[in-house]
């Protein structure tokens, strides 16, 4: 397996998918993040990648990551301990957004021949992230997504690896969006508030949670927008070819 993943690390030649193949890779990322039934298992894919989201900017303020719960219900909490203040801001923002920033990267990475090695280094930090998992859902859940991302190391290689990294980064945009317009809702119906990022981050600045959900809704059309060019690219290459 190490040497399958390091092998995976190498540059290879962007994905030729046609207009059409690209067309059928944007439907197969809707159908994972869209529908309800699917939705039930891929979402819990970006529940992980949210709180690991939370995870990595603790771990870039200094802060000692001390646990992270992930549950079925595609809600998890990320702990960590050390220096407070704006800190405690950074890491809480840096949630939602994250799944739309890892989609733009994928889609970014299969564009530019390193679709290998993206799903590489992925398989490895959830593999890796098993350490921080504190109940049996997360392990499941945690585990499960890792299981899954090492099997498409393994199996995938070449042209197939840029289709699982466009189909993954496409899905987590779309996830992305799906879990902005949910908090939205969540506020809108001032409902199980104390679940929402933009909540706790409005207790912990006093800057009112639209200006947070307005933030990360900047953050994910970034996200999105970033991800045309190397769309458009693809396509190019494809006409080209």
């Amino acid at each position: 397996m190490e040497e399958r993943i390091v092998d995976g690390l190498a540059r290879a030649a962007p994905p030729d998918v046609g207009i059409a193949g690209l067309i059928a890779i944007v439907l197969a990322a809707i159908a994972l993040s869209v529908p309800r039934r699917t939705w039930r298992y891929f979402g819990l894919f970006v529940t992980v990648v949210h709180e690991l989201g939370h995870a990595a900017a603790a771990l870039l303020t200094l802060q000692r990551v001390t646990g992270v719960t992930l549950r079925l219900d595609h809600s998890g909490t990320t702990t960590s301990i050390g220096p407070r203040g704006w800190r405690t801001a950074f890491t809480t923002f840096w949630g939602y957004p994250v799944p739309a920033v890892a989609g733009a990267v994928l889609v970014s990475c299969a564009a530019y021949g390193w679709a290998s090695a993206a799903l590489s280094v992925g398989a490895l930090i959830l593999v890796a992230a098993l350490v921080l998992i504190r109940n049996l859902q997360g392990v499941l859940i945690l585990g499960g997504c890792a299981g899954a991302a090492l099997a498409v190391v393994w199996f995938g290689g070449g042209t197939r690896a840029g289709y699982a990294c466009l189909v993954l980064g496409l899905a987590l945009l779309v996830g992305s969006c799906r879990d902005w317009v949910k908090v939205v809702r969540v506020h809108a119906r001032r409902r199980d508030l104390r679940s929402s990022d933009a909540y706790l981050l409005q207790h912990a600045t006093r800057v009112p949670s639209p200006l947070w959900l307005g933030m990360f809704a900047l953050v994910i059309g970034m996200a999105l927008l970033s991800s045309l060019e190397p769309l458009a690219r693809i396509a190019d290459l494809a006409a080209i070819g």
